[in-house]
């Protein structure tokens, strides 16, 4: 198999819960090819949903935002969630640099994450809810996975790692801005899936800008954790870009 297609496989592994029955090796170049896949895996796990959208569509609207939002986190197997928690209990605390990052590291599940986990569950259920309230076509979901993983990918090629550990650093350490420019080929089929995906391309910016700049400051740099959570946020505020600007379109 091509190196292309065991970065495929790897980021499957690790970015979803698809069972892959296959020993992949990890060396440079299927890492790179991994990050490369990072938007495409975003894509097909969007892709299902919209399927499962389409294939349960006589529920009622709330039962099937809700059966949307479970088998979101269910394929994800809750990993973002878990770096979105971490961060936020560390943020939360309001200690010193050394100690938010061993609270980012504890195990033990604060007030603080509880906190983070509801209200992104909250508010991507009711925005779900409200995107089928609106008519807008599930098919988007494949550009907000997307796009999501594609903040990603900018995060780990772009930003600085806080220390030489972790998932994070392993991965930045074969990446260059080729490998950014690569990751984005995917969502070219975006035209087709969703015109006018670009205004969500600007809002992603928008907002890894405003993460990255929280970020390097509370914690000057990145680990998986914080990549993670880059993950949700960016998916949640997309959810919601999409939802304001299509909705008014068809209002």
């Amino acid at each position: 198999m091509s190196n292309a297609g065991y970065g495929l496989l790897l980021a499957l592994q690790f970015l979803t819960r698809v069972p892959i029955p296959l020993n992949c090796p990890w060396t440079p170049a299927t890492s790179r090819w991994a990050v490369r896949c990072y938007p495409l895996v975003g894509m097909l796990l969007g892709g299902l949903l919209a399927l499962a959208g389409q294939l349960f569509g006589s529920l009622p609207t709330p039962l099937l935002a809700l059966l949307l939002l479970s088998l979101w986190v269910a394929l994800s197997g809750g990993l973002h969630l878990d770096g979105l928690m971490d961060v936020a209990d560390a943020l939360g605390s309001n200690r010193p640099l050394e100690q938010r990052w061993a609270i980012m590291k504890d195990p033990h599940v604060g007030s603080f994450a509880i906190i983070a986990l509801l209200f992104q569950l909250a508010w991507k259920g009711a925005l779900l809810w409200a995107w089928l309230e609106a008519g807008i076509g599930l098919v988007w979901l494949v550009a907000v996975l997307g796009l999501g993983r594609l903040g990603a990918v900018a995060l780990l090629v772009l930003a600085p790692v806080a220390r030489e550990e972790g998932l994070a650093w392993a991965w930045q350490q074969h990446l260059g801005h080729r490998d950014l420019l690569l990751a984005l080929l995917p969502l070219v089929l975006l035209w087709w899936l969703a015109p006018g995906w670009l205004l969500s391309l600007g809002a992603l910016l928008v907002f890894l800008l405003s993460y990255g700049a929280l970020i390097i400051r509370a914690f000057k740099g990145i680990n998986g954790d914080i990549v993670g959570a880059a993950i949700e946020g960016g998916e949640l505020w997309l959810l919601l870009v999409v939802w304001w600007s299509l909705s008014s379109v068809m209002g």
